[in-house]
């Protein structure tokens, strides 16, 4: 297929506008502001010196006019093998910050290119807390060091792996690594590495009492609590917690290692496996950043249908949510009647996209089929019969003393917290921020539909489950909008990057069969360039930060997600509390591991 041009431009050298005189404007050029990108989502892109980074991105922090307080994202790029980088000031490594603005609504990149052999950046912990694991994960995938960091470590691998596996030279195929073997020498290696010792991670054996020690104890990774495999060490003092360490990476798959070697179009099964309860959600943030990135424009109807069953799965996950955090804190019987509304619309997903949790349904420039004969019977249906259950699960758990003995003023936390840490979602909606990207910075025809942004204010367990149950009267509004106002025309973009050469065509010309094929087989050839669009899933902000470099898969496909972010929280919201609210705390996070761990 013939690809289109490169959608990187010449970095600017001339007159800087926005942010980038800002910056320019408080530094001065020299040293600071080496380039300017061009990239196809339009958030602002700045490169400068790493000796430069640590001041300009305090002043982006605290001392710009409606300053970009939260960091939302940090990771890197290895740029070895990149072919397309005109007029970039690209190292062999870009390690890459991206911060977000709540007074101006707005994103900045700022990139820091890394060159021979010492690869290493001044750690910004100190600034943002959330920094900690964004860097100890660079530093795990990468081998990037930061410097002046309390605690670099791997973070996801195991402390004995070899290599870093996001860099190019690493194999992204168990085939390719030889068959793996666990010798008697690495099992002792291995059971040596989980033995957990308080003074690595700067905690104290002993109290200021020299009568009273401090107790450690695990929290998983096998527990019903964890919903999932995480593990926490606790330190206690009694029942009370005094601090917790949180060890993820059980449950990593390598989804950024596998987007290298997926093309654009079968990549998407893997999105519905990064948190595997909220389906075509998943799907939403790939399918756009793809989209923008190719320039190609989505038919209104394929927008619609897309809204309407993003919010099905909002209503699913929420469901699992619901009923899990109400069995968290001792409630049984919600559980089992919430998995069986979550059924029903199981029964509907199946109906319209062929599967269930991991429907496979959206596409680039759309979604797979048009909606089948009967939807809207299905549809009507459930939105009728609905309302009443949430009406019932109110009085049964929201209402219940115990529920709200367990809960109310428990794991709370500021606004202020709530952007230092980069929560979103409901974790930050909990805390008064009236924020939802589907009303703030609206995508896929949602700024057609009239819904309300639900808020909390104290915070705590309580809060962020009252935003929850009020996005489900929400999304119910917003799926019955779609019911009596879907748009009639193409359910898919005929862009050739999104929809191979129609089929009764091939029999008549052999140059539609050939790009038939190609564009089957080897999928489409995407512009360079980059590009990300967030979106707001079920538990907070998703996105695909893509680079292309002009071929039929991925540069670099980096996935932020929610959970990643909210359950390094966990320790700063359970400090203070009793080891039964711990609990408490991880069932109102709304997460799930495959979010964390990706």
């Amino acid at each position: 297929m013939t690809p289109r041009s490169s959608a990187i431009n010449a970095t600017s050298t001339g007159e800087r506008t926005g942010v980038a005189a800002e910056i320019e404007g408080r530094f001065g050029s020299e040293g600071f502001l080496t380039a300017v990108q061009h990239t196809k989502d339009e958030i602002p892109t700045i490169w400068i010196e790493k000796n430069r980074l640590r001041e300009t991105l305090r002043y982006l922090r605290s001392e710009i006019p409606r300053p970009f307080s939260m960091l939302f994202d940090l990771s890197a790029t290895d740029e070895r093998l990149r072919r397309h980088h005109e007029g970039l000031p690209i190292g062999v490594f870009t390690v890459f910050y991206h911060l977000f603005s709540f007074d101006r609504n707005q994103s900045i990149r700022i990139k820091v290119p890394l060159s021979g052999e010492a690869l290493s950046l001044p750690s910004i912990v100190d600034l943002w807390p959330n920094a900690d694991w964004y860097e100890r994960e660079v530093y795990d995938m990468f081998g990037v060091r930061f410097d002046g960091h309390p605690f670099l470590r791997r973070l996801l691998m195991p402390p004995w792996w070899e290599g870093h596996p996001l860099r190019k030279d690493h194999p992204a195929r168990g085939t390719e690594m030889g068959r793996f073997q666990f010798p008697p020498e690495k099992l002792v290696m291995t059971q040596e590495a989980l033995q957990f010792k308080p003074e690595e991670w700067g905690l104290s054996r002993t109290h200021q009492d020299p009568d009273f020690d401090y107790m450690f104890i695990n929290l998983g990774p096998a527990h019903t609590g964890t919903h999932g495999v995480l593990r926490l060490v606790t330190q206690l003092a009694g029942e009370e917690i005094i601090d917790i360490v949180p060890d993820i990476g059980f449950h990593h798959r390598a989804q950024e290692k596998i987007a290298e070697r997926q093309t654009w179009h079968t990549f998407i099964p893997y999105t519905d496996r990064v948190d595997y309860l909220q389906g075509a959600l998943n799907e939403m943030p790939y399918c756009l950043s793809v989209e923008r990135l190719a320039g190609i424009e989505v038919p209104t109807r394929a927008q619609t249908i897309r809204v309407m069953m993003s919010e099905f799965y909002r209503l699913a996950s929420h469901l699992v949510w619901y009923g899990t955090f109400a069995q968290d804190v001792g409630a049984l019987s919600p559980v089992f009647y919430m998995f069986n509304d979550r059924e029903r619309i199981h029964g509907i997903t199946e109906a319209i996209c062929g599967g269930r949790m991991h429907p496979n349904w959206f596409r680039i420039g759309g979604v797979a089929q048009d909606l089948p004969i009967g939807w809207d019977k299905l549809v009507h249906q459930f939105v009728d019969w609905f309302p009443s259950r949430l009406d019932e699960y109110e009085r049964l758990v929201m209402d219940n003393p115990i529920f709200k003995e367990r809960t109310v003023g428990i794991g709370a936390f500021s606004l202020e917290d709530a952007i230092a840490w980069g929560a979103t979602g409901p974790m930050l909606r909990a805390c008064g921020l009236p924020w939802d990207l589907r009303k703030v910075r609206p995508y896929s025809g949602y700024d057609q539909f009239d819904f309300d942004v639900p808020v909390a204010s104290n915070g705590d367990c309580y809060d962020r489950a009252v935003v929850h149950v009020l996005e489900m009267r929400q999304s119910l509004r917003i799926i019955r909008q779609c019911l009596d106002s879907m748009p009639s025309g193409s359910y898919k973009s005929l862009d050739p990057l999104a929809t191979p050469p129609l089929k009764e065509r091939t029999t008549h010309d052999i140059e539609t069969l050939i790009h038939h094929f190609v564009g089957v087989s080897w999928g489409p050839v995407l512009p360079p360039g980059e590009a990300e669009v967030p979106t707001e899933s079920s538990k907070g902000q998703t996105s695909y930060y893509l680079t292309s470099d002009g071929a039929q898969v991925s540069y670099r496909t980096r996935i932020r997600t929610p959970s990643f972010a909210h359950i390094q929280m966990v320790p700063f919201m359970a400090r203070g509390e009793l080891l039964s609210d711990l609990l408490a705390v991880l069932g109102s996070v709304d997460y799930v591991l495959s979010d964390v761990d990706r």
